[in-house]
């Protein structure tokens, strides 16, 4: 049976706890392909997706997307991903080709890659100023990284997991995470439940080998509630028609320059790749 991706989203300990797990392999390996990125850089663009695509199902109207930007000083320079109120995502590496040797665990090294650096989240909500958030890389592991995103910016005490397993050929094994998060009301019992419990789970990619997370397990007796399903993908909206009207923005005198001087204006989309050329017929 062929694999596809989802991300449950429930609720627990009465509304208390706001649940989001998710399996990315096959958008995140998507990504991989587009990119033709390194182990290490589809591991880091790999958990900036998973990430983007459950914050995307918080979103509530068609139109709002969600940016997440890292810089970082480190050799693959950072990260975009967009997504989203479908969890429709899109992404790139700066440096997507980099090859970095293991960490000291025997790990692909995603926060020496990264660096320093800062981790930004823009959420256009059609207002007139979008909503703007922006941390300091704690280690650059990403997970970590939004965990305290959630706590320092949006007030929320949140525990943030993300996992990428990258086989021998390069091909995504596995990806996905969790976001499980406090809201206000939660009971003490809940927290201390919370506190014993996470620390004591295996990795992502352990999880999703079972082929699905078990949130039973780690919510026993606290009134699971699963709300929906949502099947994320990887989606670039881009085409010719709207390279032209971007193209459109630019003055006659500037157009008539480059024109002049290349004979063609190309237009290349960092999401998927893909590239526009403009003649002096076309314009």
């Amino acid at each position: 049976m062929d694999h596809q991706d989802y991300i449950m989203r429930a609720t627990a300990g009465d509304g208390s706890v706001r649940i989001f797990a998710a399996s990315t392999k096959d958008l995140v390996g998507q990504a991989a392909k587009l990119h033709r990125t390194t182990p290490v850089a589809t591991a880091a663009l790999g958990r900036l997706l998973t990430a983007a695509a459950m914050m995307g199902a918080t979103l509530k109207n068609d139109t709002d997307i969600l940016t997440l930007d890292i810089r970082g000083s480190g050799a693959l320079g950072g990260l975009v991903a967009v997504a989203d109120s479908k969890s429709r995502v899109k992404g790139y590496a700066f440096n997507p080709h980099i090859d970095m040797k293991k960490n000291a665990q025997g790990k692909l090294d995603v926060g020496g890659a990264l660096g320093l650096g800062v981790l930004s989240v823009t959420k256009d909500m059609g207002l007139k100023e979008p909503f703007s958030g922006q941390v300091e890389l704690i280690s650059g592991e990403i997970a970590e990284d939004m965990t305290y995103y959630f706590a320092a910016s949006e007030q929320t005490p949140s525990s943030v997991a993300l996992g990428v397993l990258v086989d021998v050929d390069y091909s995504v094994k596995q990806a996905g995470g969790y976001m499980i998060q406090l809201l206000p009301g939660a009971s003490e019992e809940m927290i201390a439940h919370l506190e014993s419990i996470l620390p004591t789970l295996p990795p992502v990619t352990t999880l999703l080998e079972q082929e699905k997370f078990d949130l039973m397990a780690i919510f026993p007796n606290h009134d699971l509630q699963i709300l929906e399903t949502i099947y994320p993908q990887y989606y670039c909206s881009c085409s010719r028609e709207k390279s032209q009207k971007a193209l459109a923005s630019i003055s006659r005198e500037e157009l008539v320059e480059i024109l002049a001087q290349d004979k063609q204006i190309n237009m290349h989309c960092h999401f998927c790749n893909a590239d526009y050329t403009f003649t002096e017929i076309d314009f």
